[in-house]
This record gives structure tokens, C-alpha cells and sequence, in this order.
């Protein structure tokens, strides 16, 4: 472990039902230098998490697991160990993503900044098992500040155009930064979580650097919890834009972003919402709805339309399923293409 306490690390790792996979977060972790504190959240998990947790431990005294009897969400369980950690650097980790092999040393090379991450790997689920980092591309050691209105709109999904994820960034953050702010994640939030943190670090003045270094391993996966979020998800997403809209902090490019945000994620709950009532009710109780919120009829119909779009689309595709390419979140010719 480093010697600088300034640069001393807590990974935090909120987890649910993620017995085959923690170990190998966890180990990731613990492997790099910069590393004081590994907290792991056992988020109500009913699957041996714990258990799976615990023999990942390398005897360092670094990991720490706390264990919920019932889930409170990734929001309330990252809070709950930021408040139990004392390192200067805050960073999280999904239970079934990993950190890659020096990580930590080129994200802590420069200090002005607020908040820090990496390029990301995508890898599938399906090849995660014979994954080796040395497959990794090189990419020049370039950094740049993220804004706010191009993080924000980056978060905005276009079928023309690859928003490029940016929420998925997975920062080192400064315990000083939220300490001074009172920033913490939204414990109404289990969808957005980071978005919106790290919208309301940005409405702050956060620097956020990144580096097109890749140092982060995301395994995609068909059944990942963004895609089995429930309705009131997108609203409750929706409702946090509007109240950081509400607040005054914003203005210009920012204020703009977040407002077209804002209305991206109502559109597609009022989607959601329809096609609940049609299902609960009818579709006839489905029309009253759309009837009754007359702000909600055109992303009803365009929601419809591109449902049909995508199911015909997928419905003609016919191709064997071979080992993709790795997908990284940064080009490496462009930082915002």
C-alpha cells in the first residue's frame, strides 16, 4: 500500500446476489497499491456474497464486509460506506466488473482535480472467463475535463447517434470534494445513481479529469440491473433532474442539457407507464391514461413505434454469434466522438 495518505484509496462495492463474481472484484481491488480499504456492502443478498466476500480476503486487513438483512439499494449502500471509510479517495466498483492491473498509478499521476476516471473495456459476459488484460489496447496517456452540458448530453440515448455511455464512468472521487458540498448519491435513486451524483458534482465546479488510459473492466451483461429497472425508476430519475433544475445551480449550456435529460427520461416513463396500464387494465384504460396526460402522447407513440422498429430489426437478424471485438467507452483518436 502507498505511503501517501493523500493518496490512499477506498474501494467501495455494493452488492446483491453476486456470489460467482465478487471474489474476482474484489481481488482486482486489493491487488493495486493505492488500495487502503475494500468495503463490500452485502446488499440483501441471498445467494452467499458474503461468504464469497470473505474468501477473497488477502489476510491485509484491507477488506471490510458489511452485510444488510434487506436490500437498500446501491445508493444507500454506497452511502453507508463512504460514512464507514476514512481514506482520502473514493472509488467504486460493481461486484462483477474489475479494475485493470495498475489502474490506480495512472489515474493518481496528476492532482488538480476533483474526480478522476478511465478509459473503459466492455467485455461480454460471455468471454469474461478467458479474458486476458494483456489483450487491452494502448492508448496515448492524453487527459481532458469533462463539462457538464457534454457529460449530461452524453447520457441522452439517439438512435442515429452512440451516446457513449458516459454514465458509466467510474471515478475517483475526493472525500474532500463531498465532505465540502455535503454530496452524497440520492437514496431515492436505483437508476441513474452516478448520472446523477456526478451532474450535481459537475453543477458544483467539480474538475473532472479523464484519461484515455483504460483501467476499468465492464462485463455486459443481458440480464444487468439497468435493464430490469422498474417504472417508478425513470421517474424517480426524472424527478432528480427536475429538482437540480429547480435549485438555481444551473444556467447555460448546462441548464440546457439537463432539461433535454429531464425530458428524455419522462418520455420514456410515460412509455413505461402506458404499457403498464395496458397490461394491469387494457388497452383501453392504457388510452384513458395517454388521454389524461396529454404531455405524455407523443413519447407514447414514438415509444410504441420503436419497439416495433427494434423487434423487426431483431427478428431479421440471423447472424451466428462469434467473439466481438473489444468495445472501449473512448476512442482512441477522439475524446468526445
Amino acid at each position: 500500500m502507498t505511503d501517501n495518505p493523500d493518496n490512499s484509496v477506498c474501494v467501495i462495492i455494493a452488492a446483491k446476489n453476486a456470489a460467482d463474481t465478487i471474489a474476482a472484484a474484489i481481488s482486482s481491488a486489493l491487488a493495486d497499491i493505492y488500495v487502503a480499504e475494500v468495503i463490500v456492502v452485502d446488499d440483501g443478498s441471498t445467494d452467499g456474497t458474503s461468504e464469497a466476500a470473505g474468501g477473497a480476503d488477502d489476510a491485509s486487513g484491507r477488506l471490510r464486509i458489511i452485510r444488510f438483512d434487506a436490500n437498500r439499494g446501491p445508493s444507500y449502500a454506497r452511502n453507508h460506506a463512504i460514512s464507514c471509510s476514512s481514506a482520502a479517495l473514493i472509488s467504486i466498483l460493481d461486484a462483477d466488473d474489475f479494475f485493470i492491473p495498475g489502474r490506480f498509478s495512472h489515474l493518481l499521476s496528476t492532482r488538480d482535480w476533483d474526480m478522476a476516471a478511465d478509459n473503459i473495456v466492455f467485455v461480454d459476459q460471455r468471454w469474461v472467463s478467458h479474458f486476458n488484460t494483456l489483450a487491452i489496447d494502448t492508448f496515448p496517456p492524453e487527459t481532458w475535463f469533462l463539462d457538464l452540458p457534454t457529460f449530461v448530453d452524453r447520457n441522452i440515448s439517439r438512435r442515429s447517434k452512440q451516446r457513449g455511455e458516459l454514465g458509466f464512468l467510474k471515478p475517483v472521487i475526493r472525500r474532500e470534494f463531498l465532505d465540502r458540498h455535503s454530496l452524497r448519491y440520492n437514496e431515492k435513486l436505483r437508476l441513474g445513481e452516478d448520472y446523477d451524483l456526478y451532474t450535481r458534482a459537475l453543477a458544483l465546479g467539480a474538475r473532472f479529469q479523464i484519461i484515455n488510459n483504460c483501467g476499468y473492466g465492464a462485463v455486459v451483461r443481458a440480464d444487468s440491473l439497468s435493464g430490469r429497472h422498474r417504472t417508478d425508476d425513470l421517474k424517480q430519475l426524472a424527478d432528480a433532474d427536475r429538482a437540480l433544475l429547480d435549485s438555481g445551480m444551473l444556467s447555460g449550456g448546462g441548464l440546457e442539457a439537463v432539461r433535454e435529460h429531464e425530458r428524455h427520461i419522462r418520455s420514456k416513463f410515460h412509455h413505461r407507464q402506458f404499457l403498464d396500464v395496458k397490461s394491469q387494465k387494457g388497452l383501453a384504460a392504457a388510452a384513458v391514461y395517454g388521454l389524461r396526460n396529454p404531455s405524455a402522447v407523443f413519447p407514447i407513440a414514438r415509444g410504441i413505434l420503436t419497439d416495433k422498429f427494434d423487434g423487426a430489426v431483431k427478428n431479421r437478424s440471423t447472424a451466428p454469434q462469434i467473439k466481438p471485438e473489444l468495445r472501449y467507452l473512448f476512442p482512441a483518436t477522439a475524446k468526445t466522438q
